[in-house]
């Protein structure tokens, strides 16, 4: 069976309970190569955030990157790779990657799954959004990426903090069409 190739990057954007779900799930999954970029401030932002370690975040990748290996394989575009999820994704990420701005190991490997029209999921927090964010979020839309506020949703009755990210990161393995079971469906009362 070939494995799907996917590289789950952290941004020092709030939020890195959402890129600890998503490592998780991909990491363990048997049909993943999890591929994951980590920037110093996520680092420090999931020490300030949550209880997690780095490890939590780190330790079930197949290969994890530091954000300054700007010659890491996900840099070029002949590096074969199934899609990009950036979550939690900073808004001077966002701007980075509309604006073009290869300067580190995350952007190069966002603005290459645009060039090569590979799937691209940005997962913003930020609230509320001025102006400039939301002109960054069309011109990257424009581009070809994909923009995915986190935000939760109630309808499969969430109980803790985890049920709402897990909720979260099962619409993000959505877009990659990778199944999972991480939260109820809409309309399906099964898994209550």
């Amino acid at each position: 069976m070939d494995k799907k190739r996917i590289i789950l990057a952290a941004s020092g954007a709030s939020g890195t309970l959402y890129a600890v779900k998503l490592a998780r799930f991909l990491g363990l999954a048997d049909d993943i190569e999890l591929h994951l970029i980590v920037s110093d401030a996520a680092l420090k932002v999931l020490e300030l955030e949550t209880s997690f370690k780095p490890e939590d975040l780190t330790g079930n990748a197949d290969v994890v990157y530091r954000q300054d290996n700007i010659a890491a394989p996900p840099a070029s575009g002949s590096w074969q790779h199934d899609g990009m999820i950036i979550c939690p994704c900073s808004m001077a990420s966002l701007a980075a990657i509309a604006q073009g701005l290869g300067s580190n190991l995350m952007h190069r490997a966002a603005d290459v799954c645009l060039k090569e029209r590979r799937k691209l999921i940005l997962v913003t927090r930020e609230t509320p959004l001025n102006l400039i964010h939301i002109r960054n979020m069309e011109t990257a839309t424009l581009a070809g990426a994909t923009v995915m506020p986190a935000s939760p949703g109630f309808y499969h009755s969430p109980e803790s903090l985890d049920d709402m990210a897990a909720h979260m990161a099962g619409r993000i393995l959505e877009q990659l069409e990778i199944p999972h079971n991480l939260y109820r469906c809409w309309g399906d009362n099964s898994l209550r």
